[in-house]
């Protein structure tokens, strides 16, 4: 049962402070347990500046949404176009890169709506398909991915700190 108070919002520059909250604390829920403290450390001191954050919210082709449980921030979506996809910037395809939902949050479908937003998103603007990357060892957002009709199409690297990852690629023809 989805919660009547969640809803999804698209976000602009007055969230950077709620964007770069939510996007270190969602990481580090997810990712802590099985990274070094440093490469996290360093990640989100990256990832979620000040500068960052505020480059990709001010990008003409990169689009974020807020999940909200009444006031409180609990899950966000970043979607890419074109020239701001992290691999193919293939222009039929629309890339997710990142669906992240509090701790507390998960199970609740929240990040179902999310999904939904994307897909709305992608459908609005006539895209083929929709892809995305996900840690091989996230097996339960590879099983999210599967449900909704994702198939793995090949691999990439992806550097946490010091750690070189892999990255399942997944897609989802519209």
């Amino acid at each position: 049962m989805i919660p009547e108070t969640i809803y999804i919002r698209k976000a602009g520059p007055d969230d950077l402070a709620i964007l770069q909250q939510t996007g270190k604390d969602t990481f580090y829920e997810t990712f802590a347990p099985v990274n070094s403290e440093a490469d996290m450390a360093r990640y989100l001191s990256d990832s979620f500046s000040d500068h960052k954050v505020r480059e990709e919210l001010n990008h003409p082709e990169t689009a974020f949404y807020l999940a909200f449980s009444g006031t409180e921030p609990v899950g966000y979506l970043k979607l890419n176009n074109g020239s701001a996809q992290t691999e193919l910037q293939d222009n039929t395809s629309l890339e997710i890169e990142r669906i992240y939902v509090l701790a507390s949050w998960q199970g609740k479908k929240v990040g179902q709506l999310l999904f939904e937003t994307a897909l709305e998103v992608a459908r609005s603007q006539q895209k083929a398909y929709i892809w995305l990357g996900v840690w091989e060892k996230n097996s339960k957002a590879i099983r999210f991915y599967e449900k909704n009709g994702f198939v793995a199409f090949d691999q990439h690297l992806f550097r946490l700190g010091d750690d070189i990852q892999t990255d399942i690629m997944m897609k989802k023809i519209l």
